[in-house]
């Protein structure tokens, strides 16, 4: 019996007691682990092969084969890709991204092979003339002929298709009958001895090894086999998906400028209407901005008419005053004159009085 922790060290999916799965609320995979110990795991979790959802994982196509990969190191269930499959109706997950680089990395290393066996043969093979050497890829290139030919052929047949079937192979008697003289021609540009050497050569699409000589049977295996079969439907699945990136991508693309000219659109009407919305303010501001310069104007207007007024009355009372005051000045001096004039008629009373005596 396993432990909750031996659970998860060997199958490399969480426990129960695990925070990150109880952030799951839909159940949507489970997986039993000694008596137990039950997982749950949502298709967008990032433990479950992208490439898998999308039928691409080259450790499901190639096994069975001499190339089989084993056990993917990520999970893969078949109700996740149901689960997948009806989510990606709604909306897109992009999944694609990931089974891209994915594949891309596959194929990358298998290219590398290719050109590694390649420098190989060309090490341990006898070294031939590059005129040799076209023939000998001439050979090559209808030998592989043959064996696409008699692969669709079979799989024709066993569809049910035999009329196909049987014109298809009915092609590859034609070719047959080309690959017979560029047989020649090579024997003919080269010894006896060394034609008798079995020529290989590596599959451009699987890296596995053909001979020159081999026969129709082997050819028909080869191409026809799970093994090269498989590599051309990882390599086309992966063209496939970097249209789907591009295009997904390209309608992302108009998606969000369409996004931000709508916003663009909503900022204008906005401004728009902000901006009526301030003209009546403004004008309101106007007015009462003018009405405010009009009353500060008839009270500059009602100041200046009090400040005359008071210079006037100030004038006025100055005048008056002055007047009041020479008129008094004019009443003393009238008093003072005639008060002198009785003063003298009295002196010369007094005078005239005393001239008697």
């Amino acid at each position: 019996m396993y432990s909750d922790s031996h659970a998860h060290q060997s199958t490399g999916y969480l426990a129960p007691n695990d925070k990150y799965v109880r952030s799951f609320s839909p159940v949507v995979f489970w997986t039993v682990s000694g008596d137990e110990t039950r997982q749950r795991v949502k298709y967008a979790d990032e433990r479950v092969c992208k490439s898998h959802l999308l039928n691409c994982c080259p450790h499901d196509i190639l096994s069975g084969t001499r190339m089989d990969l084993g056990e993917c190191t990520k999970i893969h269930d078949l109700a996740l890709r149901a689960d997948y499959e009806i989510a990606s109706k709604d909306k897109d997950l992009f999944f694609e991204l990931d089974a891209v680089d994915h594949l891309e990395s596959f194929i990358a290393d298998c290219d590398r092979r290719t050109e590694l066996a390649k420098k190989r043969l060309a090490e341990t093979q006898e070294e031939i003339s590059a005129e040799v050497a076209a023939k000998a890829e001439k050979v090559h290139e209808l030998n592989e002929e043959i064996g696409k030919l008699l692969a669709k052929a079979e799989q024709l047949g066993a569809e049910g298709n035999v009329d196909e079937a049987q014109k298809v192979l009915q092609e590859v008697e034609k070719v047959r009958t080309k690959k017979k003289d560029a047989e020649e021609e090579y024997r003919n540009s080269m010894p006896a001895s060394s034609f008798q050497q079995q020529k290989l050569r590596v599959c451009e699409v699987c890296s596995a090894y053909l001979g020159l000589h081999d026969n129709d049977r082997r050819l028909a295996d080869h191409f026809g086999g799970k093994l090269h079969l498989g590599f051309i439907q990882i390599r086309e699945k992966l063209d496939q998906l970097k249209k789907t990136v591009v295009e997904k991508q390209e309608i992302r693309n108009q998606e969000r400028l369409k996004r931000r000219e709508e916003r663009e659109k909503e900022e204008k009407l906005k401004k728009t209407t902000r901006s009526q919305s301030k003209e009546p303010k403004r004008r309101r501001r106007s007015r009462s901005a003018s009405r405010d310069k009009r009353r500060s104007r008839s009270r500059e207007r009602k100041r200046r008419q009090r400040s005359r007024s008071r210079s006037r009355g100030h004038r006025h009372n100055h005048e008056q005053s002055s007047r009041h005051k020479s008129s008094r000045d004019q009443q003393h001096s009238s008093r003072d004159g005639s008060r002198d004039g009785m003063n003298g008629r009295a002196e010369s009373r007094r005078a005239d009085d005393t001239g008697d005596l």
